[in-house]
């Protein structure tokens, strides 16, 4: 069952249009891949999905439930969770209080979260704007986490990293899978993306031009779409 769906999602900023008939399907406890070189609607595909850059034409579905003109706060309280590219974690709180700032009742508690991050049990007194670009990652993924989302979404996961700090996010997101949960993941690093991921869904200048599981995106496909 696909527990988000877009279908034909055409996205504007003011007059100028960035999507172009965007469809991408993501199932329950799958992962999946939005990838495309940069400027090619990614992060507005998903703000289209959040409702902060409303989609003018097509159909977004969550649960089975249409959603493509809902307010983002309402979006967000159906199950979705963004670790948004940057990580914009609140600098001016402490990791604890970043974390328990979002969270909602479910299986996500700040114990569980420690698990996953053993750094952040150690800085949770710590101000955000004190760590270092990969553990405010880990925050960001925590905080996401702390919501209890039906589906998590990763906004270029592991860019800007050290290479040590990469291999711990994506230890964290295999861990994440092998618990059932859902996630679309954006991410350059396809020797640790496609292993992990069911099915990939590339955009070009706004168009889905490829979407099937990681062993039919071939080499080719890969230097056709994601070259430089």
């Amino acid at each position: 069952m696909s527990l988000l769906v877009l279908e034909e999602i055409e996205t504007f900023y003011g007059a100028s249009q960035a999507l172009f008939g965007v469809s991408l399907a993501v199932g329950e406890g799958e992962v999946v891949a939005l990838m495309g070189r940069n400027g090619m609607g990614k992060t507005t595909t998903i703000r289209s999905i959040l409702g902060l850059t409303p989609a003018r034409a097509g159909r977004i579905a969550f649960g089975g439930k249409t959603v493509t003109a809902l307010l983002p706060h309402r979006i967000a309280r159906l199950g979705i969770g963004l670790v948004p590219e940057g990580r914009r974690c609140f600098a001016n709180l402490t990791v604890e209080e970043n974390l328990l700032a979002s969270a909602r009742r479910g299986a996500w508690t700040l114990a569980k979260v420690v698990d996953l991050f053993p750094r952040l049990g150690e800085r949770l007194g710590q101000y955000a704007d004190t760590l270092s670009g990969g553990e405010q990652q880990m925050l960001a993924i925590g905080r996401a986490l702390m919501t209890n989302p039906k589906l998590l979404i990763l906004d270029e996961a592991t860019e800007g990293l050290a290479p040590v700090i990469r291999q711990d996010i994506w230890a964290a997101i295999r861990r994440l899978k092998a618990g059932g949960q859902s996630i679309l993941v954006v991410d350059k690093t396809l020797s640790e993306l496609l292993p992990l991921t069911d099915r990939c869904c590339v955009l070009e200048k706004g168009r889905t031009v490829f979407s099937g599981p990681p062993p039919v995106f071939t080499r080719d496909l890969q230097d056709r779409y994601l070259g430089v």
